[in-house]
């Protein structure tokens, strides 16, 4: 799949990568190099963020290199969960199932 091809990130995306990798807003921005504000605006947003097309690149190769993977819409919504080996308990959250418990 190219950057053409890939669907914009929505905020429940951010936030639910964030919690599968237990990370905090600030290690995402520093990971990332995109600013913290940057990063708790967009994970605000319930559909698409608005994120500029490089600060969400950034974003996205900072999750997925530390093992998120991105699930496209597929009937059932968007998604994300942790490649196959990465955290023996840690497992996917679907993003209706993300809430303050769950969000370090």
């Amino acid at each position: 799949m190219t950057s053409h091809d890939m669907k914009k990130i929505i905020g429940a995306q951010l936030r639910a990568g964030r919690a599968l990798l237990r990370w905090s807003a600030e290690e995402l921005a520093g990971n990332s190099g995109v600013g913290l504000a940057t990063i708790r605006r967009a994970e605000l947003i319930d559909g698409e963020t608005k994120m500029t097309a490089p600060n969400e690149a950034a974003v996205r190769a900072a999750l997925e290199k530390a093992g998120v993977e991105f699930i496209p819409e597929n009937g059932g919504g968007a998604g994300v969960r942790l490649r196959k080996g990465l955290g023996a308990k840690v497992g996917s959250i679907p993003v209706e199932e993300l809430n303050a418990e769950n969000d370090e």
